[in-house]
């Protein structure tokens, strides 16, 4: 439609070129073009299918739409409201029809641009949804790589931010692999509500000509169609939960990237970031900043918005297709776009953008009073009641701070008089490897379950 025609005969004059401009998606929607052409063929080939169009109609479509793919991609044909486009639907359809003539007039067919839209959006969300998954793979993968070389390496394990226990590396890496494997899994999950063709459903109600929507379907294929086409045309709940499944992604990968910011500062000192990851400051010439996780954490709160946005555009609005489901795409857009470049720069961080610097992570093990619940469980099990343990190594933790030691510290003497079951064997049971080592429990991090689910792990890599 050009800037000077009207919709229809209904209308007096063209719409007002302010309105135009702010009614256009071209600017944005341009992004589903290729799947306007697919489920554009796959529409021409069901209405020759069906009798609705010849067949020598229907291969003209095909091909006119084939040859608009192909010079897409040559930059040939560039739609825009300069070119008086109000989308890339309209777009398509005015191509089309400079290629093929009056046929191309007949594409629209038992067709409005509500299904249209919305079959458009599906293929397209389909196709990013694989690509995120990929990306979560090789993510995990370099998660596992990292892992397998630190089984043994100690980092302290914090909560409240808080000292609490030592840990391996790869357990604390391994959680990580355990979040983005159900990032993995919940996409997949998503993928099966997206996987729905609501083409057919017309404008609302269906559409007289008889149309086989099965067959478009399984030429695009949707595992499955929309049974109420009111629902088909409105429904937006699968790009929602695809933001949801987007946002966790960010959740897990800002909490990831908040370590890493911690773990690189002076404080820490428990990784060096390498220059190809790092940036500098404009007046400090001393600094490194962790502008990579930095920026991931704060891109975090763009997907969160979107996820905000979607939700209160879909919450009041009647049945069935309104045009602020307009406003669904920038976001839905720029979520997908925003966790996939989050994905792969954290990839490359933890790939070749950082090292775990070993000796001071040793060292970091040694400095605190993390290993105190292991005093607790050495006197548990020499049958001590737990509780009264746990009162008394508070007493031996106030002792030694009063005193400037550490548990290592303490003479066997010293030891004794707090409790007469302490022999000399506590050394090596508080020591930080050992108190590693003695939580072999099911998913714990002893090296020896850590060993087990690095196997584990590899294996749902594999599936």
């Amino acid at each position: 439609m050009t800037k000077e025609e009207t919709w229809s005969q209904r209308f007096e004059s063209a719409l007002h070129p302010a309105i135009a401009r702010f009614n256009a998606s071209i600017g944005f929607d341009i992004a589903l073009i290729e799947y306007d052409l697919t489920g554009s063929q796959a529409h021409a080939k069901m209405l020759a299918h069906t009798g609705i169009i010849s067949p020598k109609e229907g291969e003209q479509l095909v091909a006119g739409l084939e040859q608009i793919r192909q010079e897409y991609r040559q930059e040939k044909f560039q739609p825009g409201v300069d070119a008086g486009d109000e989308d890339v639907h309209f777009a398509v359809e005015r191509r089309l029809t400079e290629i093929v003539g009056d046929v191309g007039k007949k594409l629209h067919t038992a067709r409005s641009r509500n299904d249209q839209v919305g079959t458009d959006t599906r293929l397209y969300l389909r196709d990013q949804i694989q690509q995120i998954k990929s990306q979560l793979r090789e993510f995990q993968g370099v998660l596992l790589d990292i892992a397998e070389k630190h089984v043994e390496t100690l980092i302290p394990g914090y909560t409240h931010l808080q000292r609490a226990q030592p840990v391996s590396l790869a357990h604390h890496l391994l959680a990580y692999f355990q979040m983005a494997q159900r990032d993995w899994e919940r996409l997949g999950d998503v993928s099966r509500r997206v996987n729905i063709s609501p083409l057919g459903c017309g404008a609302l109600a269906g559409t007289t000509f008889p149309i086989d929507r099965h067959y478009t379907a399984k030429l695009l294929h949707f595992d499955h169609i929309y049974a109420n086409s009111l629902d088909g045309v409105s429904d937006r709940d699968f790009a929602i939960e695809f933001l949801c499944a987007a946002s966790l992604i960010m959740v897990h990968l800002s909490r990831l990237a908040e370590e890493v910011i911690f773990w690189s500062s002076q404080e820490f000192r428990f990784v060096t970031l390498k220059d190809s990851c790092a940036t500098g400051s404009s007046i400090m010439p001393q600094k490194k900043n962790p502008d990579v996780p930095e920026l991931v954490r704060g891109k975090t709160g763009r997907v969160f918005g979107h996820l905000q946005a979607m939700l209160v555009i879909m919450k009041g609005l009647p049945l069935a297709y309104n045009k602020d489901l307009q406003e669904d795409k920038e976001g839905l857009f720029d979520s997908v776009n925003t966790v996939k470049a989050s994905l792969e720069a954290m990839t490359i961080l933890l790939r070749e953008g950082l090292e775990f610097r070993t000796k001071r992570l040793a060292e970091a093990v040694t400095e605190d009073f993390s290993n105190a619940t292991d005093v607790a469980d050495y006197l548990a099990a020499r049958g001590v009641p737990f509780r009264e343990a746990y009162d008394l190594v508070g007493k031996i933790v106030k002792t030694c701070e009063d005193a400037g030691k550490l548990l290592k510290d303490l003479s066997l003497e010293e030891w004794q008089q707090f409790h007469p079951e302490f022999a000399a064997d506590i050394y090596e049971a508080i020591s930080p490897r050992q108190v590693v080592a003695a939580r072999n429990s099911y998913g714990g991090t002893g090296f020896e379950q850590v060993k087990k689910a690095l196997i584990a792990a590899r294996a749902q890599m594999a599936q």
